[in-house]
């Protein structure tokens, strides 16, 4: 009754200052003396501030502090290495996102297996499927190990009740929504259920000095699900991408305490499991004894990493009075400006009535601006059926005025091209420094870089042919 009392007298109340009328929350008139902006606040109660306690660890001098401790080891995976730095570091925890059936449970489990040695135990936790389940795809991906250990658990006791048992160097989580506290209300995946096994498992992998992978579902939109302080807690924020119909996997960083975000780690999804592409270029390129209208070949920044990648573009007469516009792996409005550049700037007028195919090669979707230039010309190309020079990539980006702008890392786009056996290229001014045998060309608008096209009487329309 006591505690009541005092919690009432501490609650901050309201006064009229004309007739000194009180009331437990604010109001713009007071109702007793009809007077307008008269009523303030007054007992407020007191702010409390927290004792200082004992510490744990003393401060000491940056210099002083033991840097080992934060030493990354290798996960046996070069490519998701690369992308986390060097490997994990003991006591991190890492997430990774990615669409349901894109393979994080098929890399986790390869990790799982090559990082398990004598010294270091591995301790792979899964809430989705049963032990035997996991256990066909280490048989098919042959990811079989001593020292990789495995429960089936739903329950956040029972998994910390395996870490006292196994006592792992590395724990993997697959998937942290379907885990709950019996603890605390709501369902499995439910905000408060997923702060409280984050919340659990992060102060066990500090306490151990213990790495964790957790696995995260995204939803709709791309977006990791559940509360966004799961990204601000854990240490590293990794997003698995691809398309399921395509062999190519990307793990790009979105957040990393330890490295760098702007690397990307290529996989190749298969039957027998998923590899590592140190050189993911031959995915996204067709050989071909000659050239093909309507192909151009750019080299894209995947992170910090060059990739030469192949864009195709379609044009044929439409049958219906609205042509049809489709785009695979490339932004639908970049090649609806593309279109208008060509058409305003190129002076090509058959573009507006045909129907008009692009895509990419391979999977791999383009995005960043540097792709200007070799959209425009795969599509010029496809609209005069005249293929352009065999061997040519074109880097750049492209205004509405028709001029080719500067894009970032000419220099690394032009040494993979050059790497890969690329002898022409088509680049804004002032490249840099050019790899020694490789022919470059620069170019200030599209009437420039249209030049490289042979001349060709373009395709006559099938009324002209018939007559």
């Amino acid at each position: 009754m006591a505690a009541r009392t005092k919690s009432t007298k501490d609650r901050p109340s309201y006064r009229c200052t004309e007739c000194g009328w009180q009331t437990a929350k604010w109001l713009g008139r007071c109702p007793e003396c009809q007077a307008w902006g008269t009523v303030e606040e007054y007992g407020a109660p007191a702010v409390r501030t927290t004792a200082p306690g004992r510490v744990t660890n003393s401060a000491l001098p940056i210099g002083q502090v033991d840097g080992r401790q934060a030493t990354a080891r290798s996960t046996g995976v070069d490519e998701l290495d690369r992308v986390l730095g060097g490997g994990l570091v003991p006591g991190a925890v890492v997430l990774l996102a990615g669409e349901p059936g894109v393979g994080k449970s098929t890399l986790l489990l390869d990790v799982a297996a090559k990082a398990a040695s004598d010294d270091h135990r591995t301790l792979y936790v899964t809430g989705e499927e049963s032990a035997s389940q996991v256990r066909l795809r280490a048989d098919r991906i042959n990811a079989l190990n001593d020292h990789l250990y495995l429960a089936a658990e739903t329950d956040l006791a029972a998994v910390l009740g395996h870490l006292d048992a196994v006592k792992p160097s590395l724990l993997i989580l697959d998937s942290v929504q379907t885990v709950a506290s019996p603890e605390i209300d709501g369902a499995p995946g439910g905000m408060a259920q997923v702060r409280e096994v984050a919340g659990a498992l992060i102060r066990a992998s500090k306490e151990r000095g213990m790495s964790t992978l957790l696995v995260g579902h995204v939803t709709k939109d791309g977006n990791i699900a559940g509360p966004r302080l799961l990204e601000h807690l854990v240490d590293v924020v990794l997003s698995f991408e691809g398309d399921r119909h395509a062999r190519l996997r990307l793990v790009r960083g979105v957040k990393n305490r330890y490295g760098a975000t702007d690397e990307v780690g290529c996989f190749e999804l298969h039957d027998e499991g998923i590899t590592g592409l140190a050189d993911p270029s031959g995915l996204f390129l067709t050989r071909r004894a000659e050239p093909v209208p309507g192909t151009c070949l750019t080299v894209t920044l995947e992170g910090r990493r060059p990739l030469v990648a192949e864009v195709q573009a379609l044009t044929v007469d439409s049958q219906i009075p609205s042509p049809r516009r489709t785009t695979s792996g490339l932004e639908t409005s970049r090649v609806s400006m593309m279109l208008a550049v060509l058409e305003q700037r190129g002076r090509i007028s058959a573009l507006g009535k045909r129907d008009i195919y692009s895509a990419t090669v391979g999977g791999v979707k383009l995005s960043e601006p540097a792709a200007d230039l070799a959209v425009a010309l795969a599509l010029a190309s496809a609209a005069s059926d005249t293929p352009l020079p065999k061997n040519l990539v074109a880097i750049g980006e492209v205004g509405l005025a028709g001029e080719v702008r500067r894009v970032t890392g000419v220099q690394r786009r032009l040494a993979e091209a050059h790497r890969l056996g690329f002898t022409h290229a088509l680049v804004p001014s002032d490249p840099g420094k050019v790899p020694a045998g490789m022919k470059v060309t620069e170019v200030a608008d599209m009437g420039d870089a249209l030049r490289v096209l042979p001349k060709s009487r373009r395709r006559a329309p099938k009324e002209e042919q018939s007559s």
